[in-house]
Formats: C-alpha cells, structure tokens, sequence
C-alpha cells in the first residue's frame, strides 16, 4: 500500500484502520464510514478516511454538542438550489459571509458559505484573516468559482462598462452589508481603481441578499451594484463581467460527516448539479467537493 494510491480497497482500510475486513463491512452497512461503490466493489477515498478518523478522537467527545441544521453565511444560487434538491434537511439562513463565521463560532449552524478576500494579501477565506486559526477541527470545502461583476438593467440602457463608471454623479450603486464578502470585494477592486468610495452615490439602504441586490435594480430603486452572474440571469439583468472568485464551505471537521452534509456533498458530484450550475451561469465547478483546509 503506497500514499500515492486516492483510494483504498476494503483489505486495505482494514489494514490502514487497524481492524478486521469484517468491521468495516459492518460500518458500511451502517453508514458510518465513507465509501464507494464501484462495479460492485468498494473503494474509500484516503483523504476522507482520515477526516473520519480525526473526526472520531475520544478528546473531541466533550465538545460533541448538537448543531442545528443550518446553512449560514452568503447567499449563493447554486447551493441554494442545491439544499432544496438534494433533500439534505438542511435550512437556509443567509445574511453575509461575515455573519456566517459568527454563527459557525458561535455553534449556531453547522456550516457557512463564504466568500471574503482579504486585500492584504489578495487570497480568500483565510482562516487566519478571519478569526479561526484557533479553530483546530476547521474544514474548509470549495464549492465552486463564482463569476462577480457588475448587475445593471436589461439591455443596459447607462451603458455601464467598467467599474469607472460607477463614478458618474447621478448613477445610484446598491451595496450590501459592510461584513458581506461582496461589500469586501467592491471596496478592494475600487481601491485597485483609485475610485474614492466617499464620491459614490450609494443607495440608501444596504442589500443583505445577492436577490436583494438584483431585485433592487431591476426594480429601479438602484441603478448598478456588485454580484454573481447567477443572480443576474436570475432576475434577467445585464451584466458586466469583473473578476472569478471561490466560494467555499466552512465547518467543523466533524460535521463533514453528518448525514445532512454528506448528502449535499454527494448531491454535488451528479450530472444534475453540473446542467444547474451551466444554466445558472457564471459558475466552474471543477474543484466542487475538494477539501481545500484541513486543520
């Protein structure tokens, strides 16, 4: 048995595990340990053996409290589709990336989407950058690369081609929530720009949804504001393509496991998901489903 082998045959995770070929035919009938199964025979993914295995430690018994079954952090249509299709019994409660990290720490949701840059460095989702390098069971998991750009009327009647543009004095920008991975992202590729935001003509109100945001243009209280692609086609806006960014999953390592997210997970390796992510638009999902952090 070499490291360099992804997947491991039932002899072999016998051996890696320390146990008998019976036990874990036993804890594949039970569900409880991570499989595949191929023509008719079983395959274990390395990588997700020990997850398994780290999310098993006797000295992680005492933190073992329930989490609810909540999906937190930015609103993303691809996951939001996801979480309904696939049946998972997981709910929705979506208001910004910053506000997703808080709920995870705070054990108020069992995992988080987000999506926060952090200038100084030009990365995203840094567990450093946001507060949960002392998090020693944290797993991040990338769900897709998101297109972000600038959402405007149909047929964009301003002629809005560039973030420049966003300077002219009677053109109305929506925004969202100053902890939102979008409100983050605008203030960095302004700042790149030499735009002052001050100078801006900013919406009154902050938009705590990326549907929010769509909806405030297309119902002419805003006149452009930053988004994923998939929002616009959503509401059949236009819009003016800026830069990629991922979206990713946070967790506790041992959530990984639970039924609900396992479900998603699977959910996202079928065809259906790749048809939705294509029709939503705006999306690459070729690294949906890797382990990107692993404290």
């Amino acid at each position: 048995m070499t490291e360099r082998h992804a997947y491991l045959t039932t002899a072999e995770v016998a051996d890696y595990l320390r146990l008998k070929e019976r036990k874990v035919y036993d804890l594949v009938s039970q569900g409880q340990i991570p499989c595949s199964r191929v023509t008719g025979k079983l395959l274990f993914p390395r990588q997700q053996i020990d997850l398994w295995v780290l999310s098993h430690l006797e000295g992680d018994q005492a933190q073992r409290l329930t989490v609810p079954l909540v999906v937190a952090g930015s609103q993303d249509p691809l996951l939001e589709w996801a979480v309904r299709e696939s049946g998972s019994d997981l709910a929705m409660l979506c208001q910004g990336s910053g506000d997703g990290v808080r709920r995870l720490l705070d054990g108020k949701a069992m995992l988080a989407g987000i999506h926060l840059l952090d200038p100084s460095t030009q990365r995203y989702n840094e567990p450093s950058a946001l507060g949960l390098s002392g998090m020693r069971d944290l797993l991040i998991v990338r769900w897709a690369t998101r297109r972000q750009g600038l959402l405007v009327p149909t047929d964009n009647p301003l002629k809005i081609k560039a973030l420049n543009d966003l300077k002219r004095p009677h053109l109305r920008v929506a925004h969202r929530q100053p902890d939102a991975g979008a409100a983050r992202l605008l203030g960095f590729l302004l700042q790149q720009a030499g735009i002052d935001s001050s100078a801006l003509n900013w919406a009154p109100h902050a938009s705590l949804s990326e549907d929010d945001l769509a909806l405030s243009i297309c119902q002419g209280e805003a006149d452009v504001g930053l988004g994923v692609e998939a929002a616009a086609h959503r509401q059949q806006l236009g819009f003016v393509p800026l830069c990629e960014e991922p979206f990713d999953l946070i967790m506790q390592r041992r959530s990984y496991f639970e039924p609900a997210v396992q479900q998603l997970v699977a959910f996202a390796q079928q065809a259906r998901f790749a048809e939705r992510s294509i029709q939503l638009g705006g999306y690459t999902i070729a690294e949906t489903g890797k382990i990107v952090h692993n404290a």
